[in-house]
This record gives C-alpha cells, structure tokens and sequence, in this order.
C-alpha cells in the first residue's frame, strides 16, 4: 500500500515541482500547472492524465481507478486510490504526470540521471 509520505518522497526530487497546501489539500505542481493532488483524507491522488485514454483506464480497473469530479473532467485528470497501488504503479503514474507539465529535455535529462 502506498501513502502520500511515499509520493512525496518522490515528487520532492522532482526538478521544477514543489508542494502547496490549497483548502487543506496537498499539492504538486510545476509552475503553475497541478500534476498531482490528494483528498483531504489522503486515501485518493488525482493525477495528470491523457483525456482520451482515461475512460480505459478505469474501466479496466474500477476498484482501483476513479473519474474526476465532473468540474474536474475538462483536464487531463483522473483519480486512484492509494490503497490499490503498488510502488511501482506509483512511481510509474508520478513521473508520467511530471512530464506532461516539463519540457521535454527537463525530462530526458532527469529520467537519464537515474
């Protein structure tokens, strides 16, 4: 099970991002750009995603994968539960969701560093 103290750890060593508090939610961001948010109760992360592939990903997993909230469906988002991910699964979701607010090359240098 992951929680929000494991995205964390990894959103922080993340160039360009940086945390926030908004209405008592936490944050990520780059610029101004949101890539990840969490419910006020820490059990779900709404996260950057491509529009067009959303509906895919949840209904191949419903338990695990949410659609936004309809004020929410206009961007490239969609919702987990923390509690149905593995670690793997989480860094996977994070880092793609970093990249769509990078520049490429911001990107490329970082993911090659590793």
């Amino acid at each position: 099970m992951v929680t929000i103290d494991d995205v964390r750890r990894l959103a922080s060593t993340l160039p360009r991002a940086y945390e926030v508090l908004v209405r008592d939610r936490v944050k990520f961001r780059v610029g101004q750009i949101v890539f990840l948010a969490f419910s006020r109760d820490e059990t779900v992360m709404g996260f950057g995603f491509p529009k067009e592939e959303r509906e895919g990903l949840v209904a191949a997993e419903p338990h695990k994968f949410l659609m936004p909230v309809p004020s929410d469906e206009r961007y490239n988002w969609v919702q987990v539960r923390l509690a149905e991910l593995d670690e793997a699964e989480m860094r996977e979701l994070v880092l793609d969701a970093w990249r769509m607010c990078v520049p490429k090359r911001v990107a490329r240098e970082f993911l090659e560093a590793r």
